[in-house]
């Protein structure tokens, strides 16, 4: 019996050490397949492709700019992407996302080789093309809560929903350190901290990617934009029209810094996805001391590829490579020959096929690289399990019960709860009771959705009112959440709150996103500070809610209310911020930038010598 005993003790520490190993126990797995293990495959389907083949790999347009659907068999297309307006020519529902996919993923699979396509999407918080998906907050929240579990349970629900639309390919996370609140792409970054990013990086592509990419439900996760992209100097931003002398003031600008301090700030988020196992990368349109990061050498083969051990694959960023200086032609060959396995070419499909076709016959490209990026596509897409001809590449409709549903919203919901910031609680404004006779509550995105989502929802730049249905504002959640007894009045500039027990203001930016974004001014707008002012006129205690994508300059609201929560942009669940108004949650969230006093400390950082910020980094109160 002692014996029997210990080999079912020594059977037992065997299968919990092949748990571990394999991921299949709770929690992050520490060993996961390496993708170079895949190479005997890909090799061998390498072998048997033509050199169009290989270009045609290489190659993702923008679904809205083919000129017609079998050029996805005649130029052998390896990736498909829809932008930030591509929506399918049906409508922006589930169903006409599945159709759409189904039938670009039925062109590819009747290629010569039958290599089904990779399909990108930008479901940077939540599947948030696609009308009715849940919308998750923006990083920025999802920073001040410092729940990287959190942060990967997010991220496996984006990737269930991406999933039942059929698309395999998320361009996320976002693993930016912004250096500058001016930047308009400042809320998609996870906070200030290189920490933060390579923590809650790691955690987001474990959760679209899961233990196994195979998973029917796992997504392939896109790193983003190495490197730099937050840390580019006022001023060099892009020209704003073809010809203008006139620049953005930061967005896809250049980053001025040593090439360690390069590596300090900004590379740690790439080292945290690629220990997750992160299957392609996407390199920045900014540049690094003037050379575009999408040809360089340095940036993208000796540290990405050799020195960090990248194993996946480089996708360019959309029509990043016109960016570099030269013909067109001459771009190709400087991003390829640099290390770029695929390109973003939206419109230009057509053209980059036969460059790069021209430029390996020339010799100007080398077929080793051509081989290089193509193996490097291949062993994803059998790691994917794209190329298991016992299961097929169209959308599973089983999926889809799960799209939008309340689980998934719950999720979102404790996303929300968690990322709120308490700044201010004086005279113990919060949390408020749900007894009392009256509420008013006021503000421009009391009871505006698209506010509460901001960019990249349902299209590139976002928009106000209702972007989406589901979910719900902060308005709603409000009724949602008060006593049968209590009455709930709503006006958007903040007037008629005579009488009310309390007044709750909701104010802040309307939605942007790259480029459109950048400010040189963060001082809130003149409506937002009259609709706190016609509140406090009234005589009672005043909560402030500010949706934002960074830290404003609220000096002129902040002595005028009881209470000040930042809720940056917490998507559809406004149900979460009603949790912590309500005292159903206590407030955890802790700022991930610090907060500037006014605009003369932007830009401002903890490791700043003279560091006076008005709440600092980390700062967060409770009840």
């Amino acid at each position: 019996m002692k014996i029997l005993s210990y080999l079912l003790l020594c059977a037992l520490a065997c299968a919990a050490l092949y748990r571990i190993q394999s991921g299949s126990a709770s929690g992050p797995s520490t060993r996961r397949i390496a993708l170079s293990s895949f190479d005997p495959q890909a090799n061998a389907l390498l072998e048997k492709m033509t050199l169009e083949e290989k270009v045609g790999q290489m190659t993702q347009a923008d679904q809205e700019a083919l000129k017609d659907v079998n050029d996805i068999q005649k130029y052998f297309l390896g990736s498909l992407l829809s932008g930030g307006n591509s929506d399918p020519k049906a409508g922006n529902r589930l169903q006409d996302w599945t159709d759409m996919y189904d039938e670009y993923q039925s062109h590819a699979i009747k290629t010569r080789l039958g290599i089904p396509i990779l399909y990108g999407v930008d479901a940077v918080h939540g599947h948030n093309n696609v009308l009715g998906a849940v919308i998750f907050p923006q990083n920025i929240g999802l920073g001040c809560t410092r729940d990287a579990k959190l942060v990967e349970k997010a991220a496996r629900v984006t990737a269930e929903e991406v999933r039942a639309t059929g698309i395999n390919w998320a361009f996320a996370p976002c693993v930016t350190v912004p250096q500058d609140e001016r930047w308009g792409r400042t809320y998609e970054g996870f906070g200030e901290s290189p920490d933060l990013a390579k923590t809650l990086g790691e955690a987001a592509v474990r959760g679209f990617q899961g233990d196994d990419l195979s998973n029917p439900l796992s997504v392939l996760a896109c790193a983003k934009h190495f490197v730099g992209d937050g840390g580019t100097s006022f001023g060099t931003g892009m020209p704003k029209g073809n010809g203008s002398k006139e620049r953005f003031p930061l967005d896809q600008g250049d980053t001025r810094l040593s090439e360690q301090e390069l590596r300090d700030i900004h590379m740690q988020g790439y080292v945290g996805a690629i220990k997750a196992g992160v299957g392609s990368i996407m390199p920045s349109y900014n540049s690094w001391n003037g050379v575009k990061c999408s040809g360089s050498k340095r940036l993208l083969t000796d540290i990405l590829k050799g020195e960090l051990g990248f194993e996946g694959f480089l996708i360019s960023d959309y029509a990043a490579i016109d960016q570099i200086s030269g013909n067109y032609k001459n771009d190709v060959e400087q991003s390829i020959n640099a290390g770029m396995d695929m390109v973003m070419v939206p419109r230009k499909y057509e053209e980059f096929f036969s460059s790069l076709l021209g430029l390996v016959k020339e010799g100007k490209v080398p077929m080793a690289r051509i081989d290089d990026a193509v193996r490097r596509i291949l062993r994803v897409k059998f790691a994917l399990g794209l190329m298991d001809k016992r299961r097929s590449p169209l959308t599973d409709k089983k999926v889809q019960a799960s799209f939008g549903s309340a689980e998934h919203r719950q999720v979102a919901r404790q996303c929300v709860r968690e990322s709120l910031v308490l700044l201010k609680n004086e005279n113990r404004a919060l949390p408020v009771s749900k007894s009392v006779a009256r509420i008013h509550v006021g503000g421009k995105s009391a009871d505006d959705i698209g506010n509460q989502c901001g960019g990249w929802t349902i299209s590139w730049q976002g928009q106000s009112g209702d972007a989406t249905p589901g979910g719900a504002t902060v308005l709603k959640a409000i009724q949602n959440t008060v006593g049968k007894t209590t009455k709930v009045t709503f006006s958007k500039d903040g007037s008629g709150a005579a009488g009310a027990d309390v007044g709750i203001v909701v104010v802040g930016e309307t939605p942007y996103a790259e480029m459109m974004g950048d400010r040189q001014d963060l001082t809130l707008s003149k409506e937002d500070v009259a609709a706190i002012e016609n509140m406090k006129s009234a005589g009672i205690p005043v909560v402030v809610v500010l949706l934002s994508g960074r830290p404003m300059i609220i000096d002129q609201a902040l002595g005028k209310c009881d209470a000040f929560v930042a809720a940056w942009l917490p998507g559809t669940e406004g149900q979460g911020v009603a949790d912590v108004l309500f005292g159903d949650y206590k407030p955890t969230g802790r700022l991930s930038f610090s907060w500037p006093r006014s605009m003369a400390q932007v830009p401002i950082h903890a490791r700043d010598a003279n560091y006076d910020p008005l709440f600092k980094y980390g700062f967060g109160l409770t009840y």
